[in-house]
C-alpha cells in the first residue's frame, strides 16, 4: 500500500491535533525552525509544552552542561539537549491531566551558512519519545548537512526535516524503511544530505542499525556509511579529521573472504612510505554496493540490503571500521574522504581494478578526459593506490604494475604515476597470498 505524503502543515497539524502527543522543542542555531511550523499549523496549545533556544555558550552549559570538546555542534550536545528536556517532561508534567500523554522531546543543534559563506553547514537533529503514556522512551537522531547555498533556504530545509521526524516517529517507528522514506517528504532534491541515523529503545529492539544507514544509501540520503568496530554509525569526520587513513575495498557479495594477508602488507608499506605513527592510523574495510569491475552499477532494489548488513557486522568483527558505499570507482572514494580532511589516505585494491580503468575499451567516447578526471580527483587528494597481484588464469603470470596490460593513449599517464609513486605494487608477498583472477 502506498504511503500517503502530506505536506508539512498537514503534518504538524496531525500532530497538534492528536491528544495524546506532547512535548517539548529545544532548538539551537537557525532560529526555532521546527517549533514555528508547528505553531503556524494550528492548535499547538495541544502539543507544544515548552520551546527554547540558548544560543549564548554561558547559557547553554549552565542548562545542558559544558561541552569537553568546545564543540556545541555535536552528537554529545545533542544528546544532553534530549535528555535534560525529556526529563523535565517526566519531572515537572506529573498528575491526572498527563496521565494520557506520550511525552517527546525534539532538540536540534546546527550551523547554517555564515555571513561570508565560509563555514560548513550541517547539524545534530533527534527526538526522544514514548509510544505509549509512561512508556520507556525510544530516540531516533541523525547527522545532516545542509547544502543550499543561502542560508534562509537552510533554515526552511531544517524546520521541514524536523516536522518529518516528529510525525515519523510517532507514525512509523514500526517500519523502519518507511520511516527513512518520509524524512525527505516535501524536501527538494539536493537540499541536504543525512549521512549517519541511530535509533533505540524499546521501539527498536529489532532494528539493526547498520541496515537503516544503508537505507539512507540506497534512498540516496547519502552516499556511504561508517561504523566502529561495534557496529555503530559514525560520523566521517569524527573520526578520520587529520588521520592517515588505509583502506581495503571489498564486493559485498564476493564469495571469499578479503585477502587479509595482502593487505596487512600493505598497511605495513603504507606506514613506512608515508611515514605513519601508529596511533594516527585508520585501517577501514570497504563493503561496495556497487560493482568496481562493470561500468552500472546495480539498481537499488536489486541489492539484498541483509546481505549487505551481515557482510559489515562480519567485518566489523575484524575490529576495524567499516565503510559501506556506493562508490564504483576509486576517485569518488577518495572525493568522499577528503571532506574529513585526512593527513594521508591509501587505498588497497586487486590490480585487476586498475586493468579495467586503464583500457579504453571499457568505456565510451571521451575517455580521455574521463581519464583525465579520474586521476585529478584520486591523486589531487594525497591518495596513493597499493595494487595487489592477481594470479591470470589463462597466461598462469602473476599480474603487477609491470605487466599489467595498458591501451596506448593511457600509457604515458599510467607511467608517470608509476614514476611518481601514486600507484604502487604490494611488495614482500609470498606466493600463497596471491589469488587466481
Amino acid at each position: 500500500m502506498e504511503r500517503e505524503i502530506l505536506d508539512t502543515k498537514r503534518k504538524a497539524l496531525n500532530i497538534n491535533l492528536c491528544p495524546e502527543i506532547y512535548g517539548t522543542f529545544a532548538e539551537i542555531g537557525a532560529g526555532q525552525e521546527v517549533a514555528r511550523n508547528f505553531f503556524t499549523a494550528g492548535a499547538a496549545s495541544g502539543t507544544v509544552a515548552k520551546t527554547m533556544s540558548a544560543y549564548d555558550m554561558t547559557f547553554s552549559d549552565a542548562i545542558y552542561g559544558a561541552e569537553e570538546s568546545g564543540r556545541y555542534v555535536s552528537q554529545s550536545r545533542l544528546q544532553k539537549m534530549l535528555n535534560h528536556e525529556f526529563d523535565l517532561l517526566r519531572e515537572r508534567l506529573t498528575g491526572e491531566k498527563y496521565k494520557s500523554r506520550t511525552f517527546f522531546a525534539f532538540a536540534d543543534t546546527v550551523t547554517t551558512l555564515n555571513y561570508n559563506k565560509s563555514n560548513d553547514p550541517h547539524g545534530w537533529i533527534g527526538i526522544k519519545f514514548q509510544t505509549e503514556p509512561g512508556g520507556e522512551p525510544n530516540e531516533i537522531f541523525f547527522h545532516v548537512r545542509l547544502l543550499d547555498t543561502d542560508a534562509a533556504l537552510q533554515q526552511n530545509v531544517l524546520g521541514i526535516i524536523g516536522v518529518n521526524l516528529v510525525y515519523a516517529a510517532f507514525n512509523y517507528y514500526a517500519d523502519p524503511k518507511r520511516m527513512i522514506e518520509s524524512l525527505a517528504d516535501n524536501l527538494t532534491i539536493g537540499s541536504v544530505e543525512i549521512d549517519l541515523i541511530s535509533v533505540n529503545g524499546p521501539a527498536f529492539e529489532s532494528i539493526n542499525n547498520i541496515l537503516l544507514n544503508l537505507y539512507l544509501i540506497v534512498k540516496d540520503f547519502s552516499d556511504a556509511a561508517i561504523f566502529d568496530s561495534r557496529g555503530n554509525p559514525c560520523l566521517p569526520k569524527d573520526l578520520l579529521y587529520k588521520k592517515d587513513i588505509m583502506i581495503l575495498r571489498t564486493k559485498y557479495a564476493q564469495k571469499s573472504l578479503p585477502n587479509f594477508s595482502m593487505f596487512n602488507k600493505a598497511v605495513d608499506q603504507f606506514r613506512r612510505t608515508e611515514d605513519v605513527q601508529k596511533d594516527n592510523l585508520s585501517v577501514l574495510i570497504e563493503v561496495l554496493l556497487s560493482n568496481v569491475l562493470t561500468a552500472d552499477d546495480e539498481k537499488p532494489e536489486a541489492i539484498d540490503l541483509h546481505a549487505v548488513a551481515k557482510r559489515a557486522e562480519e567485518m566489523c568483527g575484524t575490529g576495524n571500521l567499516v565503510i559501506v558505499s556506493n562508490f564504483a570507482r576509486h576517485n569518488k572514494l577518495a572525493k568522499y574522504f577528503d571532506r574529513c580532511k585526512p593527513k594521508s589516505v591509501g587505498i588497497s585494491t586487486n590490480i585487476n581494478n586498475l586493468k579495467f580503468v586503464f583500457n579504453s575499451h571499457n568505456f565510451g567516447g571521451s575517455y580521455s578526459s574521463q581519464l583525465m578526471a579520474y586521476v585529478s580527483d584520486m591523486f589531487s587528494k594525497n591518495v596513493k593506490l597499493f595494487a595487489y597481484p592477481f594470479l591470470d588464469k589463462e597466461s598462469g603470470r602473476v599480474i603487477t604494475t609491470a605487466n599489467m596490460p595498458v591501451t596506448p593513449e593511457a600509457k604515458p599517464l599510467f607511467d608517470f604515476l608509476i614514476l611518481n609513486g601514486y600507484i604502487t605494487d604490494i611488495k614482500d608477498y609470498s606466493e600463497t597470498d596471491v589469488k587466481t583472477v
